[in-house]
């Protein structure tokens, strides 16, 4: 089931379709075999977890928490977004493992496996786009500028949290795990390899994303 819904009816409706997927799936016909639905911990009972995260990046988020936030996504040891990218690859690898060339007009398994392999370098950009602005997020100020510049650039975050959706309140995050986040985004930065470089400021803001920047050879993750 997706982490979020943009009505309180499609957060209804994929429940009951995730339970309808659930029962043809692991119950043979006639059998009394319970459902089972995955157990969604709230956005505030791990503030580490994607959903904490997006409750914790809010408009009011400061700078340098927004940058570590951004970095906790990309980390290349324990972050989603790399683990996503070889969660990927290793789809496409379990296809290439069933690639079959006899028939030299069929080939739907390499067609698959090619979706699979754009997908993983699609995520290799994203990491790259991402490990760029991380580095331009600390220097900007906390301030929200006057809202006649916002409207110069869509809004992207369409959907809530299925917290914000069932009315679950966000709890704020515990002192002790402010510091322990400032304590592990000190740490982050200090073995960064892009430590000690200094962010750009003041571009304009665009009204579209600039194009995938092209990736280097011995850029280490």
């Amino acid at each position: 089931m997706p982490e979020y819904y943009s009505s309180i009816g499609e957060a209804v409706g994929a429940a009951m379709q995730h339970n309808i997927r659930l029962a043809h799936r692991s119950a043979a016909p006639g059998s009394n075999k319970p459902l089972q639905v995955r157990d969604l911990p709230s956005a505030s009972a791990d503030p580490y977890s994607v959903r904490g995260m997006i409750s914790r990046l809010h408009e009011d988020a400061s700078p340098d928490e927004v940058a570590g936030i951004i970095e906790e996504v990309n980390g290349a040891l324990v972050g989603a977004l790399p683990e996503l990218t070889d969660l990927v690859a290793s789809a496409a690898d379990w296809t290439r493992a069933r690639l079959d060339f006899d028939d030299p007009h069929h080939h739907p398994t390499f067609e698959t496996w090619t979706r699979l392999a754009a997908a993983y370098g699609m995520l290799q950009d994203v990491r790259e786009q991402l490990e760029v602005a991380e580095d331009g997020l600390a220097a900007y100020p906390a301030e929200r500028t006057d809202p006649r510049h916002h409207q110069m650039v869509n809004v992207l975050r369409s959907r809530e949290l299925l917290d914000d959706v069932l009315g679950a309140e966000a709890a704020p995050v515990p002192s002790a795990a402010q510091n322990v986040d400032s304590d592990r985004q000190r740490a982050a930065r200090a073995s960064s390899p892009r430590a000690g470089t200094s962010p750009s400021t003041g571009s304009p803001p665009a009204t579209a994303a600039p194009p995938p920047a092209p990736r280097s050879a011995g850029r280490p993750r």
